[in-house]
């Protein structure tokens, strides 16, 4: 029996199977394509010819698709569900809180123990130290797949019984990158206005990673907290400074869109009564609606 079967091979699951056999794992995959399995044969993967195989042969599944709803169109066969009793299933496919929630219901019905997870690295870095996975869901279920986990990823954190809270950190996680990439190419449209060189904007903010790490951390403690006292920065400060940025597209005739984004949530902020707060204090607007 192998140690663990590994269900879709898109990149990722490419990935998380090839860091698991790179480690000494003994893995089974299933893909709706096959040809997709063969350099992870070529590596030692055992392939199986069917979902419901692929589920028998071993106690511990991970399947990482499309989606949830993928997920149930492979796994609701009944000799599917069947096979599935009195195993661990990790869902490391994309989802909301929601979908879950949802999961842990379907898999409970059917005698399932249920791990939920996301993980917070691009295919390239699995198996390595910068890569992450977050799992929440039945500690049973943690504890059994822990090993297998930590040969994916160079850091796993569990984060409780609170089935959600994997899928809910790594929604946040993806709010913060895609917000700092949108931002990053109007940085980079700013540079390509001046002639500058993209890419030492790049690698100007690679180095300055820490700092900002540091900054994000300081915000996240002030919201926790609730405390908004600050002499380095405010909402005031924030909002002026968006406005310069919005007003250096305008005069370089670039879009707009981002920067007037970020100058109307600052004004709000400014507006509601929180400008001399640190700029942390802009979720109180958020907490409030658009």
């Amino acid at each position: 029996m192998s140690e663990v079967s590994v269900i879709g091979l898109g990149p990722m699951g490419i990935a998380l199977a090839g860091a698991l056999l790179r480690s000494g794992a003994r893995v089974t995959v299933w893909n709706r394509t096959s040809a997709r399995a063969e350099p992870l044969v070529a590596e030692g993967a055992a392939l199986s010819s069917s979902v419901a195989a692929a589920v028998q042969a071993s106690s511990v599944v991970v399947v990482c698709v499309a989606d949830y709803q993928a997920t149930y169109g492979l796994l609701e066969a009944t000799q599917v569900a069947s096979a599935l009793a009195g195993k661990v299933l990790v869902q490391l496919s994309t989802g909301t809180p929601q979908d879950a929630r949802h999961g842990e219901a379907w898999a409970k019905e059917r005698g399932v123990d249920y791990l939920d997870g996301a993980i917070l690295a691009v295919p390239s870095q699995m198996g390595k130290p910068e890569s992450s996975i977050i799992v929440s869901g039945s500690e049973a279920a943690f504890q059994k797949s822990k090993t297998l986990l930590e040969r994916m990823a160079g850091t796993v954190s569990y984060l409780g019984e609170q089935v959600g809270s994997a899928s809910a950190l790594d929604l946040a996680f993806i709010s913060f990158v895609f917000a700092g990439l949108i931002g990053f190419y109007h940085g980079a449209r700013i540079c390509e206005a001046e002639g500058l060189r993209v890419g030492d904007f790049g690698s100007m903010l690679a180095d300055i990673a820490p700092a900002i790490g540091a900054m994000v951390k300081q915000d996240g403690d002030a919201i926790q907290d609730g405390t908004f006292q600050s002499a380095e920065s405010s909402v005031e400060m924030c909002s002026r400074g968006a406005e310069i940025v919005l007003r250096q597209a305008r005069e370089a005739r670039i879009d707009a869109v981002i920067p007037a984004f970020a100058s109307g949530l600052f004004r709000k902020g400014v507006l509601a009564g929180y400008g001399a707060e640190s700029p942390g204090a802009l979720i109180k607007v958020l907490r409030k609606g658009m």
